[in-house]
């Protein structure tokens, strides 16, 4: 589905009385759900043509997940979808950086979404330990953007 097209979708439902909305078409499934504020959206591709061959799927062994993969400390995670941003503006000092002492509500990053600039707050008083997130890069509900320890 085409991003403008979604994007006009989603300012539709967020104007209006409307709490869900969901639309099929031949790329796959949209559904937006507006909540007390929130607002959730999900999008299904559709399912590909069967090929003409069967397919044979050999059991794979699953490998035991990384050290790494869970990194240690509390991690704060993106309540959004968005673009990530370390500083107010793009010459500015960013919020904070590795070693940084932070206070539970003090700002962290800003993530834009839709032109609203959003910022977002340490959950947790301690020390920063990593960045995960990307300057000026997208990020997805749910991803882990600091460790804090």
């Amino acid at each position: 589905m085409d991003l403008r097209k979604l994007k006009t979708l989603i300012d539709l439902v967020s104007e209006s009385n409307v709490s869900e909305l969901e639309i099929t078409e031949a790329e796959g499934k949209v559904r937006i759900v507006k909540g007390g504020g929130a607002m959730v959206q999900s999008y299904v591709p559709a399912p590909m043509p069967a090929a003409a061959a069967p397919v044979v799927a050999a059991p794979v062994a699953a490998a035991p997940p990384a050290a790494a993969e869970a990194p240690a400390g509390h991690v704060v995670k993106s309540p959004m979808v968005g673009t990530f941003y370390r500083s107010s503006s793009p010459g500015a000092k960013p919020f904070v950086e590795i070693g940084s002492q932070v206070k539970q509500g003090e700002t962290i990053c800003i993530i834009e979404a839709m032109k609203i600039l959003n910022e977002i707050e340490a959950d947790k008083t301690g020390t920063i330990s990593q960045i995960l997130g990307e300057n000026g890069q997208a990020v997805e509900y749910g991803q882990p953007l600091f460790v804090i320890e």
